[in-house]
């Protein structure tokens, strides 16, 4: 059912991501990354709600954070594993 959730309407572009001292396009791709590493991740079956929430989790945890300019795929992978292994602790309801 996942196939119901657009991520185009959650990647960003280096213009929304605000100043990251000349790194904007690389966080916007990092974000991207992100965003379409956890849509694959996800199983086939999700519900379309939980999809959304955890896709709008990623802006919520990673926007902030210093360490998205030089995040590594493979640190990207594990953080998606582990938000998609625990989503129920990040879920609202």
């Amino acid at each position: 059912m996942k196939e119901f959730v657009v991520i185009h309407d959650f990647l960003v572009s280096e213009a929304v991501v605000g100043d990251w001292d000349g790194q904007e396009e690389l966080v916007a791709e990092n974000l991207n990354e992100i965003y379409h590493t956890l849509y694959d991740y996800a199983e086939e079956d999700i519900e379309p709600e939980v999809l959304n929430q955890l896709l709008a989790l990623v802006w919520e945890n990673w926007i902030g954070q210093d360490a998205l300019a030089e995040i590594e795929s493979s640190d990207i992978s594990d953080w998606c594993q582990n938000l998609l292994a625990n989503r129920d602790q990040y879920l609202t309801e």
